[in-house]
């Protein structure tokens, strides 16, 4: 049934493989991101005085505070730290979507 190279356009046998391919690169996609939602990532801030969990896709998992960098007079400083680590956190999340997606078109997923 296969017909090795066929240089004329596109036969119906054509289209069908490239359904094919479509589907399975869906199903790669998939179950990507399934891995994304299962896989954790973290940020950290302030020599690791705040750290952020988040899940591959984004979600939140948890913030991590030392008690020694809770200063009632520089709250400011804490909030820089929680800014800083859930940055670090979505960069390791993109850095790991671009990992398993990559070829699947990762960047534009969230």
């Amino acid at each position: 049934m296969g017909h090795g190279g066929y240089p004329g356009g596109f036969g119906g046998g054509n289209m069908q493989q490239l359904m094919k391919q479509a589907q399975a690169m869906q199903r790669k996609l998939q179950e990507a991101q399934e891995q994304l939602a299962e896989e954790e990532v973290e940020g950290t801030a302030g020599g690791g005085m705040v750290t952020v969990t988040l899940k591959g896709n984004k979600t939140p998992v948890s913030i991590e505070i030392k008690p020694e960098c809770v200063d009632p007079e520089d709250v400011e400083m804490l909030e820089d730290m929680i800014m800083a680590a859930l940055a670090d956190a979505m960069k390791n999340a993109d850095d790991l979507s671009q990992e398993l997606l990559g070829p699947l078109g990762g960047a534009g997923l969230m």
